[in-house]
């Protein structure tokens, strides 16, 4: 008995699926018509997956697409010789009087396609939740990519070709040129003006490392960059403290806008006038979109996971790391050398702020190295532990203050923020002043130093 296509409740269009066949038999550019993400996968019917996967194949080696060549690679197949072989590729063709329409038809048999994937994800979660072997927050992060992989399948970045771009650059540019304050345009600003004028803002997709030995400031820097991003210009900021509670942290916030010590904060050690400013101080602090999670479970999945809700709930305009020394990585492939650990923490970051389509500034401790030199200024090549954050990074900031090696330096508190590298702009550095009391960091009036253009990389 002839074979006939199979039938069944799962989501599918036979008759969608025949005439995208159809058509790609009867023209062979229609293949180039459809989005490039349809796949043999995407096919419900088995006889009418292999004959896309034939037509693919043979597009692929540059052969013509016609129902003799693709008739030709499915010999031997028993189902198709069940259903005529050649015969039934003719009539695949014959049935579709145009193939002008094959992309909207494609569209039919690709949704069809995403919800029956929907479907076995919902049944695959069901089954990962008995794996005993991982934690619960584990099988959520997985299950999470999962749907985040199944979402970015139809997401295609088609080539622009220069005279498409020009018109959207130049009213980008032309704003630029006709704006009071242009830095206003810049996206992410770190609210140091000097610094945004060398980096022209924090962009959606960068890694940017903050780095410097212990006792710098990196932790009060970064403070800074967040309530200056979630209060000057109302961004969603994420900070994720792996060192300090989120107690701690709202203290050092609110002793900066106090002006008091953290210390005499944490002792109630304050003046009338200082106790009586805190309340309108804490009232302003529930307009401001600035979260931070100190939670201790640290592995790399987790926090990608935290990542991505608080886009969600939230929106996300820059994420704060604070350390990636400290960050966990449970994948027991990436091995347990420090320096692979390192390497694979840098590139999810990475990836992390591409997926996000946000800036992510993470915080890093610098090797002894630099201590060890008569110029104590910290180089590239005293990232700790992997050269693949150097790599990774889109902008690395150094900090250095030459108070904390010599006592009776003639500015203690002058603090050199030295930009090593910077992928779309120059490097050199900036001098901000550093208050031990507040632990803020301040513009100051000092002359910038000259910078020099860096090589794009």
């Amino acid at each position: 008995m002839p074979r006939t296509l199979i039938t069944d409740t799962a989501p599918h269009d036979t008759q969608a699926e025949k005439t995208v066949l159809g058509a790609l038999l009867l023209d062979p550019n229609a293949i180039y018509k459809m989005s490039p993400s349809l796949t043999p996968d995407d096919f419900y019917d088995p006889v009418l997956r292999d004959v896309f996967a034939a037509i693919v194949a043979t597009a692929e080696e540059g052969s013509v697409v016609d129902f003799v060549t693709v008739g030709s690679r499915l010999q031997g197949k028993q189902p198709i010789e069940q259903l005529g072989g050649s015969a039934f590729l003719a009539s695949l063709a014959t049935d579709v009087p145009t193939s002008s329409h094959v992309s909207q038809y494609a569209a039919i048999v690709r949704d069809k396609s995403r919800r029956r994937q929907l479907a076995r994800l919902g049944r695959t979660i069901s089954d990962i939740s008995q794996d005993d072997k991982k934690s619960a927050d584990e099988l959520t992060e997985q299950a999470e990519q999962e749907f985040l992989n199944l979402s970015r399948q139809d997401t295609v970045n088609e080539p622009s070709q220069l005279g498409t771009l020009s018109s959207d650059r130049y009213d980008h540019y032309a704003t630029l040129y006709e704006a009071d304050d242009p830095a206003a345009y810049y996206g992410v600003r770190t609210g140091f003006p000097s610094l945004d004028d060398k980096l022209t803002g924090l962009a959606p997709g960068q890694l940017i490392v903050l780095a410097g030995r212990p006792g710098m400031g990196k932790t009060a820097f970064a403070l800074d960059i967040a309530w200056n991003v979630a209060v000057q210009q109302q961004k969603s900021v994420c900070l994720i403290s792996l060192e300090m509670s989120k107690e701690e942290v709202f203290d050092r916030l609110l002793s900066k806008q106090l002006e008091i010590p953290s210390w005499r904060l944490a002792r109630g050690d304050l003046t009338e006038e200082q106790f009586t400013n805190m309340g309108p101080t804490l009232d302003r602090f529930a307009d401001h979109p600035l979260f931070i999670d100190d939670d201790p479970c640290s592995d790399l999945g987790h926090l990608r996971s935290k990542a991505r809700r608080q886009q969600l709930q939230h929106g996300l305009d820059l994420l704060i790391v604070d350390y990636l020394q400290l960050i966990e990585v449970t994948d027991k492939t990436v091995g347990e050398n420090q320096t692979q650990r390192i390497t694979h923490i840098s590139k999810s970051l990475k990836r992390l702020a591409r997926e996000l389509d946000c800036p992510v500034l993470a915080l890093s401790q610098l090797s002894r190295e630099c201590e060890r030199r008569t110029d104590k200024r910290p180089l590239l090549s005293d990232l700790r532990d992997s050269g693949s954050i150097e790599q990774d990074g889109d902008r690395i900031l150094m900090l250095y203050r030459e108070g904390e090696y010599i006592e009776d330096c003639d500015a203690p508190d002058l603090t050199d923020i030295f930009l090593r590298k910077n992928r779309h702009g120059p490097t050199g550095s900036i001098e901000l002043r550093f208050d031990r009391e507040t632990m803020t960091f301040q513009e100051q009036s000092r002359v910038v130093r000259p910078i020099t253009p860096s090589a794009v990389a």
